[in-house]
Protein backbone atom coordinates (compact mmCIF):
# COMPACT_ATOMS: atom_id res chain seq x y z
CA UNK A 1 0.00 0.00 0.00
CA UNK A 2 1.13 3.23 -0.74
CA UNK A 3 1.53 6.75 1.20
CA UNK A 4 -0.95 8.19 -0.33
CA UNK A 5 -3.28 5.16 0.55
CA UNK A 6 -2.12 5.08 3.88
CA UNK A 7 -2.79 8.86 4.46
CA UNK A 8 -6.14 8.32 3.47
CA UNK A 9 -6.75 5.26 5.52
CA UNK A 10 -5.50 7.35 8.76
CA UNK A 11 -7.53 10.35 8.23
CA UNK A 12 -10.57 8.18 7.62
CA UNK A 13 -10.06 6.19 11.30
CA UNK A 14 -9.49 9.52 13.21
CA UNK A 15 -12.85 10.35 12.03
CA UNK A 16 -14.81 7.36 12.68
CA UNK A 17 -13.35 7.36 16.10
CA UNK A 18 -15.14 10.66 16.82
CA UNK A 19 -18.23 9.52 14.75
CA UNK A 20 -19.05 6.82 17.13
CA UNK A 21 -17.85 9.49 19.77
CA UNK A 22 -21.35 10.95 18.79
CA UNK A 23 -23.29 8.08 18.59
CA UNK A 24 -25.23 9.09 15.25
CA UNK A 25 -25.80 7.65 12.02
CA UNK A 26 -23.01 7.87 9.81
CA UNK A 27 -23.12 8.62 5.73
CA UNK A 28 -19.95 6.74 4.69
CA UNK A 29 -18.63 7.88 1.03
CA UNK A 30 -16.36 6.05 -1.18
CA UNK A 31 -15.66 6.74 -4.53
CA UNK A 32 -13.30 5.47 -7.64
CA UNK A 33 -12.48 6.52 -10.71
CA UNK A 34 -15.46 4.96 -12.29
CA UNK A 35 -17.79 4.88 -9.80
CA UNK A 36 -19.27 6.71 -5.83
CA UNK A 37 -20.82 4.94 -3.02
CA UNK A 38 -22.73 5.82 -0.29
CA UNK A 39 -23.76 3.71 3.16
CA UNK A 40 -25.35 4.98 5.85
CA UNK A 41 -24.43 2.89 9.04
CA UNK A 42 -25.99 2.28 12.63
CA UNK A 43 -24.25 4.10 15.83
CA UNK A 44 -22.97 0.94 16.35
CA UNK A 45 -21.18 0.54 12.61
CA UNK A 46 -23.03 -2.68 12.45
CA UNK A 47 -25.79 -2.67 10.02
CA UNK A 48 -25.78 -0.93 6.75
CA UNK A 49 -29.40 0.65 6.51
CA UNK A 50 -29.41 2.29 3.34
CA UNK A 51 -27.03 2.58 0.60
CA UNK A 52 -26.67 3.87 -3.22
CA UNK A 53 -24.12 3.89 -5.45
CA UNK A 54 -23.51 4.88 -9.29
CA UNK A 55 -23.62 0.60 -10.18
CA UNK A 56 -27.73 1.08 -8.93
CA UNK A 57 -30.24 1.12 -11.89
CA UNK A 58 -31.57 4.49 -12.49
CA UNK A 59 -28.62 6.34 -11.07
CA UNK A 60 -27.01 6.85 -13.70
CA UNK A 61 -28.14 6.87 -17.71
CA UNK A 62 -27.46 4.19 -19.99
CA UNK A 63 -23.91 4.80 -21.60
CA UNK A 64 -23.37 7.61 -18.81
CA UNK A 65 -19.98 8.00 -16.88
CA UNK A 66 -20.69 6.90 -13.39
CA UNK A 67 -17.63 9.09 -11.83
CA UNK A 68 -18.88 12.47 -12.27
CA UNK A 69 -20.07 15.05 -10.29
CA UNK A 70 -23.25 14.90 -11.97
CA UNK A 71 -23.77 10.80 -10.96
CA UNK A 72 -22.32 11.96 -7.17
CA UNK A 73 -25.16 14.19 -7.13
CA UNK A 74 -27.87 11.50 -8.24
CA UNK A 75 -26.27 8.88 -5.54
CA UNK A 76 -26.17 11.68 -2.55
CA UNK A 77 -30.03 11.97 -3.67
CA UNK A 78 -30.88 8.42 -3.60
CA UNK A 79 -29.25 7.50 -0.31
CA UNK A 80 -31.19 10.74 1.51
CA UNK A 81 -34.57 9.47 -0.20
CA UNK A 82 -33.85 5.97 1.37
CA UNK A 83 -32.78 6.87 4.83
CA UNK A 84 -36.08 9.89 5.33
CA UNK A 85 -38.18 6.46 4.24
CA UNK A 86 -36.72 4.93 7.12
CA UNK A 87 -36.86 7.97 9.40
CA UNK A 88 -33.62 9.03 9.46
CA UNK A 89 -32.32 12.45 9.36
CA UNK A 90 -29.51 13.54 11.09
CA UNK A 91 -26.35 11.27 10.03
CA UNK A 92 -22.47 12.76 10.63
CA UNK A 93 -20.86 13.02 7.53
CA UNK A 94 -17.99 10.26 6.66
CA UNK A 95 -15.90 11.44 3.98
CA UNK A 96 -13.47 7.78 4.28
CA UNK A 97 -10.27 10.18 4.06
CA UNK A 98 -10.79 11.57 0.88
CA UNK A 99 -10.74 15.58 0.41
CA UNK A 100 -14.11 17.24 0.83
CA UNK A 101 -13.71 19.10 -2.94
CA UNK A 102 -15.42 17.08 -6.57
CA UNK A 103 -17.60 14.43 -6.38
CA UNK A 104 -17.52 14.22 -2.16
CA UNK A 105 -18.96 18.02 -1.88
CA UNK A 106 -21.41 17.41 -4.41
CA UNK A 107 -22.77 14.12 -2.85
CA UNK A 108 -23.29 15.86 0.34
CA UNK A 109 -24.49 18.80 -0.53
CA UNK A 110 -26.98 17.06 -2.56
CA UNK A 111 -27.96 14.90 0.14
CA UNK A 112 -28.49 17.75 2.66
CA UNK A 113 -30.74 19.49 -0.18
CA UNK A 114 -32.71 16.02 -0.38
CA UNK A 115 -33.45 16.25 3.51
CA UNK A 116 -30.54 15.00 5.64
CA UNK A 117 -29.10 16.95 7.67
CA UNK A 118 -25.58 17.05 9.03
Amino acid sequence: MNEKSQNRLRRARRTRAKIVRLGVHRLTVYRTAQHTYAQIFTPDGATVVASSSTLHPGVIEAGKHGGNIDAAKRVGEMVAKAALAKGITNVAFDRSGFIFHGRIKALAESARESGLQF
